[in-house]
């Protein structure tokens, strides 16, 4: 057993079991025990790195608390911090004090002492965070940011429109010689992004200008705007890295460029459509760290976690995930398959299209081009002998038909739906033409979902309500003081937001006997949800509205998502239900 490992059992951070899991996993993978506790949701970063630090007789340090000087920074090269992921953050007469994240990696420790020319003294630190310090402080060194390059171009008046006019018949090779400052802010705009950890980047022209936004924890921040004069340059640029054809402007393109930012290596998805002041590109950010996550780093309440447990044990039987676009539901899915991703199971997708690519599971794109959509994949991977199947979406009656059969025979499918709640999938399975004894006798259960923001764990404070917003949120005074309410005041970890990032509130209907004989019976949504609510089912207002209790989120970003209903301040009203949602 692992010294470090030992510590994380003292402090109670794991149990032994939990270890023997991670140590398996690790062996089968071949990769580290850390990494695998972490991915496990048993411990986090910090845990393990404090366990590390106690091993080796070394400091932990914060890196989001730190104020480090830049004469400090400038000591070490940024080609040498990023390459050896480390941090200068002291420096003492003849020495210099770094942050590493592997205590055990001697060869660049002597490779250091060597270059600098200095004794190094080490201090322990999660790899990520040393990775955003860097971004951090040594971008604040070099003064180069998406922003201050935009200025750069606002104040000179140099004209690129040549580049979208000579693409058509041009290379890449020529786009690149006339536009290299282009290539520059293109590459930094994505480099921006990925540190200030958004998901997407939208360039959206205008008449005058050309608008640049980023979608940081769920919120569009637009940042400086480039001149309109670049729009053709910064959309070649977007084509070339993408592969797509720069001549065609009248349709819309899809396209895929990988790229390195931030020590990861990400995908980004790139859709362009022509709008009536020139094309529109978004460039969706995939960072395949967000679909490590277990299911227990999901949110979900003790009861739904163990309740999403059970029926991933099921061996058939239809398990739904709902919600509008951008709510979660793919990284729930993954989360669900990362966990069934064993070798004695075989796991089959269709999706449309594959946005993350995960080892050790069979993942096939639609393409209705060659009519290969949902419902011929389902058909054809049946004869592959899978035990779990994922549906991207059931979205006609064909592909939900061909989706009920395959849990009817044997497999359990995982698959999405666009709709508000729970109750509503039920009814639009019907609408869409599946009888209602198929799906009250293959739908299992259905999880609706909405992502809210997490207050700033740094700058977060105590915050009390005003007997207005409690009125307003139905939350009795009674229940009000039992709560911890949180706020973040704002700070550099956050980016002056009180916010950084986001968790799920969920509501779970288990499909019991009552709610399949309502099925059965043709109920509507309202009379399923009522006997659901009847029966204990949580609704996404009062997971939310549990999650502010805790102060992990705040009542502003539930009423921003979740819709209070009459059933709601019934139980909320109620005292014995300030335990039900824990």
């Amino acid at each position: 057993m692992s010294n470090f490992a030992d510590y994380l059992i003292r402090d109670g951070v794991i149990s032994r079991e939990q270890l023997a899991e991670a140590q398996t996993l690790a062996k089968q993978t071949r990769g580290n025990l850390s990494d695998q506790l972490i991915r496990l949701g048993y411990a986090t970063g910090e845990e393990v790195m404090q366990a590390m630090a106690k091993e080796h007789g070394l400091e932990f340090v914060d890196l989001d608390r730190l104020t480090i000087d830049a004469s400090v920074v400038e000591i070490v090269p940024e080609s040498v911090a990023r390459e050896n992921v480390i941090l200068p953050i002291e420096k003492s007469e003849g020495s210099l004090r770094i942050a590493v994240s592997d205590p055990q990696d001697l060869d660049t420790f002597e490779k250091l002492r060597f270059i600098l020319n200095r004794k190094v003294d080490l201090a322990l630190a999660p790899r990520d965070k040393i990775l955003e310090a860097i971004n951090r402080h040594y971008g604040q060194i070099e003064g180069e940011s998406a922003d201050s390059m935009l200025q750069e171009f606002t104040d000179t008046a140099i004209d690129f429109t040549e580049t979208a006019q000579e693409s058509a018949s041009s290379t890449s090779d020529v786009v690149d010689e006339h536009s290299a400052p282009v290539v520059r802010l293109v590459h930094l705009m994505i480099s921006e992004a990925v540190q200030l950890r958004a998901s997407d980047i939208h360039v959206e022209p205008f008449e005058q200008r050309v608008r640049i936004r980023y979608r940081i924890d769920g919120h569009l921040v637009e940042r400086d705007s480039p001149p309109r004069r670049l729009l053709g340059a910064i959309i070649s640029r977007i084509k070339i890295l993408s592969k797509l054809d720069i001549a065609e402007r009248r349709r819309p393109q899809d396209g895929r460029i990988k790229v390195s930012g931030g020590g990861k290596e990400m995908d980004l998805r790139v859709s362009i459509i022509p709008t009536n002041h020139g094309q529109s590109a978004v460039l969706r950010l995939l960072d395949k760290d967000n679909i490590k996550v277990g299911t227990r780093q999901l949110g979900l309440s003790e009861r739904m976690y163990h309740q999403f447990e059970t029926l991933m044990r099921r061996p058939n039987g239809i398990i739904l995930v709902t919600g509008p676009t951008g709510s979660g539901k793919t990284t729930t899915l993954y989360a669900a398959l990362n966990e069934l991703n064993r070798p004695d199971r075989k796991i089959i997708t269709a999706e449309d299209p594959v946005e993350y690519y995960l080892a050790g599971i069979n993942q096939v794109e639609v393409r209705h081009s060659i009519g290969l959509d949902f419902a011929r994949i389902i058909r054809s991977m049946l004869r592959q002998a899978p035990n779990v199947i994922l549906v991207g979406e059931m979205r006609d009656m064909e592909t939900a038909s061909m989706g009920i059969q395959a849990s009817l025979t044997g497999h359990l499918v995982f698959s999405t739906l666009h709709t508000n709640d729970a109750p509503s999938a039920v009814t639009r399975l019907i609408d869409m033409g599946v009888p209602g004894y198929l799906v009250a006798s293959s739908v299992i259960s259905v999880l609706a979902q909405r992502l809210v923001r997490v207050v700033c764990g740094k700058c977060k404070q105590p915050y009390k309500p005003l007997p207005a917003e409690l009125e307003a949120a139905s939350i009795p005074p009674e229940l009000a003081a039992t709560g911890t309410f949180m706020k973040g005041k704002g700070c550099n970890f956050c980016q002056k937001r009180g916010y950084r990032g986001r968790i799920g509130i969920y509501e779970m209907m288990m499909i019991t006997a009552k709610i399949r004989e309502l099925i059965f019976a043709g109920a509507s949504a309202p009379q399923i949800r009522n006997a659901a609510v009847s029966e204990g089912m949580i609704t996404l207002y009062r997971d939310g509205i549990d999650k502010v209790m805790r102060g992990i989120t705040t009542l502003e970003e539930v009423f921003r998502v979740a819709k209070k209903s009459e059933d709601d301040v019934v139980c909320l009203a109620r005292p014995a239900t300030k335990g039900t949602n824990k």
